[in-house]
């Protein structure tokens, strides 16, 4: 199927010009393959929806990954359920299986498929099972609808596994309606383990009556995944592995009344004269009513070809705000499906009347003046990227979602952090909903009740909550300590969690600042800046650290101890709104380059470094914007781009898609820039993967990126202009998203290593009002043998006993030594170490995790040397070598220039 797509592609695009030049696809929804990320964890679904929908009708197969439900590897399906989650981590919705089956009903039945049988595409899916039954699927936003092809039989059975959910159901409910009707509910939720629950209720009916149906009692009623509640507040965190740690909050009690015991049904057709039945199905999270309400209303007639046409024009419209030229076939397919994934989630939760079921476990209706109530926020991760591009593609959905979350907190005195329907579950770390709401606002979603939500969310940052456990840490010490006691819930990974807060204060600052409110303004702008007070000097990186200041040794920057899904390689990077005064505190921006350049040698988490698969990672390839070098925010960008996305199955990061955040980071890396700092509209440039694009902004206006030479090969910016003008700055105009305009770029197959690195091409950093962190002492230790040798960490190795040698200066991480106040010498965050505290001579030196012994202190001697003064000895260059990889050592002090090393200053 994927290379018959791949193949069709060059007919979906508008004829090219007379001169050549490659045209504008005009119809993106046939572009895209929602079979990609189907695999490798990304934990998509291939089935049917609409943008933002409630129903999306998808199948499902044995290992269940989670909230996606499809596995590419698999080769059977256990159903199509009525509700799916694109890569939330956790297991969610999967609410409803249908299968279709042939013979004896067997309410556990699966059946296996090829997928030489199999297509998908943006609003409808197709498989035929090796029972012979072919399924149709397409939806509007609260319905579904199939259409299934039966073998010639008296038992064609469409089986409901209402006990189906990912996470168990309880209080299922199965109800003959009439001959051609069924409806019934299933209650489910405790998303990675918490305490949250919603029912979703169905209408089911046919157009053809059916000959029997019933129901199949099972043993369970309930199925729910244990917690992680005893799990340490300062566990390492897996990636992609959302945890619960503490006690959850309570979550709002459910309408529905559970059943003495949870239940399967079943419908059966005679189709020896009709092969063909349909289906149309509403669901709602109020009623039944509702749900039969919502289809009538959306799909009244049976044209089963219409609907899934309507559903394709959706995409289309929602998907032609950006129109691409040039690029490959491939390119032009993986960047629409990943512009599909980014758009479908929130979802709507109310109905067509305009009821939903709230937080507060009430129903109410949509505020006037907005079309819809939204769910399902994957808060941590989509702030990053996917709020920004969702304002940017449909700001009413944006501002609608905006409402959503401020009449959440009008319900609950609380902002959703991690919801699932309505439900919050607290999982993840931070306070996302600022810079969500914060996002939308920058980029051109701003129906809202912008008051209230600024109003709201100031009392969210003002005091400690179950979104901001720990909050009261802020004031003073100024960070979240390590061995601090924080009460209420769900609190961990204090480094990380500093970290976030500050992002969330400094987006809240932005908002306040569009809105006029100068003094919160002033006041988040200078509380974000907290970040200064995990960041070691010592090391260079962020560090746990105890309530009464110190820090609290034996850090390792490789280890995930207070920090989540990452480690502190990772989330040193992340001051994604002072990235300047981030490499002042680190020693300037080669020092900060050094960094970089290191942690992003792997994108794939080996040795500590950069994981681009999941969110923390996702901003530090645009750094380089900031720090005088954008050439290498082009290479590696498009390096990421080509190891990680690709055309196929498995062609999405190796990290769960969550809700959209990684296919955002595709969608604008592709168009060559990225929102970086949360809660504005600053876009820090890449440079463009296609030849043109065109992007439809919520002004109406447009704003055109001409990527001339734009090839794989060629990510490299050789200069630019913005509306005929030259433009040598690493970030868009300001305008860019508001009044539009044209961005043209001349690109090339080798950097142009002096475009836009001027210190005042770097996009903005804020400092807020406070003073500019000191710059530790850092540079390269040069050896009084050659001038061209240094003290170097051999490859760059993070482990404990990598060898500290002598080589050639070649201005790397390995060889940025900082000068530490407590007499260490240190590079990568570990220290310059004698092997096992040797004081003999010849001991050999080493990299080691600091642990305040004295193998790892150094004191200026004469002659440049550098005393260990729990031996007496030197560090020395045997033999005054000038051979590369010679090991360093300890020797008598000697005074000659094997042990004169000049420090940096």
């Amino acid at each position: 199927m994927l290379a018959a797509a791949a193949l069709a592609v060059a007919g979906m695009c508008a004829p090219a010009s007379a001169a050549g030049k490659a045209a504008l696809v005009t119809s993106p929804a046939t572009l895209v393959n929602p079979l990609i990320g189907t695999s490798n964890q990304a934990d998509d679904f291939p089935g049917a929806d609409v943008p933002f929908g409630m129903v999306q009708w998808s199948p499902d197969t044995p290992s269940r990954p989670a909230g996606g439900g499809y596995e590419y590897n698999d080769s059977s399906i256990t159903g199509f359920s009525l509700t799916h989650i694109a890569g939330p981590g956790c297991g969610a919705a999967g609410d409803i299986p249908v299968l279709p089956t042939v013979g004896a009903v067997n309410t556990g039945a699966t059946d296996a498929f090829s997928h030489a049988n199999e297509s998908a595409s943006a609003g409808s899916y197709k498989v035929t099972l090796n029972n012979q039954v072919t399924t149709e699927l397409t939806t509007t936003t609260r319905s579904g609808m199939a259409r299934f092809t039966f073998p010639s039989s008296t038992q064609s059975n469409l089986v409901f596994k209402l006990t189906g959910s990912q996470n168990g159901d309880s209080a299922t409910q199965f109800t003959k309606v009439s001959s051609t009707e069924v409806s019934g509910q299933v209650t489910s939720g405790h998303f990675c383990g918490a305490g949250n629950t919603y029912t979703v209720y169905f209408d089911m009916v046919f157009d053809q009556p059916f000959a029997s149906e019933g129901s199949s009692a099972v043993k369970a009623t309930a199925s729910t995944p244990a917690t992680s509640g005893t799990a340490s507040k300062n566990a390492a965190e897996k990636p992609n592995e959302p945890v619960l740690h503490g006690k959850a909050p309570k979550a709002a009690t459910s309408s529905a009344s559970p059943d003495a015991s949870a239940s399967n049904g079943y419908v059966t057709f005679n189709t020896t004269s009709n092969p063909v039945v349909q289906a149309k199905v509403g669901i709602s999270y109020v009623s039944v009513a509702n749900a039969t309400a919502n289809r009538t209303a959306e799909n009244s007639g049976w044209d089963f070809n219409a609907t899934r046409t309507a559903a394709q024009n959706a995409w289309n419209s929602e998907l032609g705000k950006v129109q691409i030229a040039g690029g490959t076939a491939a390119q032009q397919q993986t960047f629409y499906t990943s512009l599909y994934h980014s758009l479908l989630h929130p979802n709507v939760t109310s109905d067509t009347n305009g009821q939903y079921y709230g937080f507060d476990g009430k129903t109410h209706t949509v505020d006037a003046g907005h079309s819809a109530a939204y769910a399902n926020y994957s808060g941590w991760d989509i702030y990053r990227s996917q709020a920004q591009l969702e304002a940017l593609i449909d700001p009413k959905a944006a501002s609608d979602t905006a409402q959503s979350m401020v009449d959440d907190y009008t319900q609950t005195g609380i902002f959703p952090k991690w919801s699932e329907d309505n439900g919050e579950s607290y999982v993840m770390v931070g306070d996302p909903a600022a810079a969500i709401i914060a996002d939308y606002h920058a980029f051109g979603a701003t129906q809202f009740d912008t008051s209230t939500a600024l109003t709201d969310l100031v009392a969210q940052a003002s005091k400690t909550n179950n979104d901001r456990p720990g909050l009261n840490y802020l004031g003073s010490p100024g960070y979240m300590p390590h061995d601090g006691s924080y009460g209420c819930c769900n609190f961990y990974g204090p480094v990380a969690t500093t970290l976030e807060y500050n992002t969330a204060d400094f987006a809240l600052s932005a908002l306040a600042g569009a809105l006029g409110d100068s003094g919160n303004q002033k006041t988040y702008a200078n509380r974000a800046q907290d970040w200064r007070n995990v960041l070691n000097p010592a090391s260079g990186f962020v560090e746990p650290r105890n309530a009464n200041g110190s820090w609290t040794g034996g850090f390792d920057p490789t280890s995930g101890t207070d920090m989540v899904e990452a480690d502190s390689w990772i989330y040193t990077g992340m001051v994604p709104f002072d990235v300047g005064g981030l490499a002042k505190a680190k020693g300037g921006n080669g020092a900060m380059n050094d960094y970089l350049d290191t942690t992003l040698r792997s994108f794939t988490g080996a040795n500590g470094y950069a994981w681009v698969g999941n969110e923390p990672s996702i901003e530090l390839p645009w750094e380089y914007d900031y720090t005088g070098a954008p050439y290498k925010t082009q290479g590696t960008v498009r390096a990421i781009q080509d190891q990680i996305w690709s055309n196929t199955p498995a062609g999405l990061a190796d990290g769960n898609d969550d809700l959209g955040a990684m296919s955002a980071w595709y969608v604008w890396s592709a168009l060559g820039m990225f929102p970086e700092t949360p809660g504005t509209s600053d876009l820090a440039l890449g440079s463009p993967l296609f030849t043109q694009a065109v992007v439809t902004l919520p002004s109406g206006k447009t704003l055109t990126i001409n990527g001339n030479g734009a090839a794989d090969n060629a990510p490299y910016v050789q200069s630019a202009a913005w509306n005929g003008a030259a433009w040598n700055n690493a970030y868009a105009p300001t305008t860019a998203i508001t009044a539009g305009g044209t961005l043209d770029y001349t690109l090339g197959t080798s950097a142009n290593t002096s475009w836009a690195t001027a210190a005042s091409a770097a996009p903005p950093s804020y400092a807020g009002d406070t003073t500019a962190p000191a710059s530790p002492k850092i540079g390269a230790v040069v050896s009084g043998v050659a001038s061209n040798l240094c003290i170097d960490d051999a490859t760059s190795g993070t482990a404990d006993g990598t060898h500290v040698q002598i080589w050639g200066c070649d201005g790397t991480y390995a060889q940025d030594w900082i000068v530490a106040s407590d007499g260490t010498l240190r590079t990568l965050g570990k220290c310059l170490d004698a092997d096992h505290s040797g004081t003999t001579n010849g001991t050999l030196i080493q990299l080691w995790t600091c642990n305040g012994s004295g193998a790892q202190q150094w004191t200026a001697g004469s002659n440049g040397s550098l005393v260990n003064p729990e031996s007496k000895l030197c560090l020395d260059d045997p033999n005054s070598s000038t051979t590369n990889g010679t090991q360093l050592q300890l020797y008598t002090c000697n005074g000659s220039a094997a042990q004169n090393w000049k420090l940096p200053s």
